[in-house]
């Protein structure tokens, strides 16, 4: 009984640390193996640093243009034709979610247009590959003590833990008007132990789009040389 009693309480603390500790619900991978593109020849792009995409393009003649407008594109999908019917179905849902990210971040700083016009930016998305948590593993490696020892030991090696979800996204930024390229960049997030992975297998997918969504709003501020870009 007294074992019992120690091993509930073990369970029950680190429950309640993870509910109560904010675990991010996303984290750039360390790396990814770049197998396909579906928006630009991948030969251009190059390794970013820091928290820069794991591989990117600028086109240097961006700085110092003067855009005040952006067309967001409907999000593509990679894989489509090898994704069952239920899979395909969370991957829209994940595009039409990343579709109204960006949208809600952007029009904070440029006026939404729906075709192209003067001084516009043209952003296009693609998911290319998405993978859901595993709700059982999530839990099993987040509030059983052994678990948990486990999912750091797995994360600190590889750099995603046990039963977390993950994403891969391109993205590129045109001139609207001319089809010029401005950049372009494919990053990889995987999940983290946020609670919300818990409960839905997507959750990690979707956050990662969130971040995204801000990431590009951050870039497109600092680019325009604004005073308050807010860093995600």
């Amino acid at each position: 009984m007294k074992r019992l009693t120690m091993i509930f309480s073990s369970v029950l603390i680190v429950a309640i640390a993870l509910l109560l500790g904010g675990c991010a619900a996303s984290y750039q991978a360390r790396g990814m193996e770049m197998k396909e593109t579906m928006l630009v020849n991948p030969a251009i792009l190059t390794p970013g640093k820091g928290d820069q995409a794991l591989y990117r393009y600028q086109n240097p003649d961006m700085k110092g243009r003067r855009y005040t407008k952006i067309l967001v594109d409907p999000v593509l999908l990679g894989k489509s034709a090898e994704l069952d019917a239920e899979t395909l179905g969370n991957y829209q849902k994940l595009a039409n979610n990343a579709f109204i990210y960006l949208v809600e971040e952007l029009r904070n700083d440029f006026q939404i247009v729906k075709s192209p016009e003067p001084e516009t930016l043209r952003i296009q998305l693609a998911i290319l590959d998405a993978d859901p948590s595993s709700k059982v593993r999530n839990v099993m490696s987040s509030v059983i003590p052994i678990g948990v020892a486990i999912s750091a030991i797995k994360g600190a090696s590889t750099g995603k833990q046990t039963g977390v979800g993950e994403i891969t996204a391109e993205f590129k930024v045109t001139d609207a008007m001319t089809g010029e390229l401005l950049g372009a960049g494919i990053d990889r997030r995987v999940g983290g132990k946020d609670v919300g992975g818990m409960f839905d297998s997507w959750y990690n997918a979707d956050a990662a789009l969130k971040y995204w969504a801000k990431r590009v709003r951050f870039v497109l501020c600092t680019e325009r040389g604004g005073a308050n870009c807010v860093k995600p």
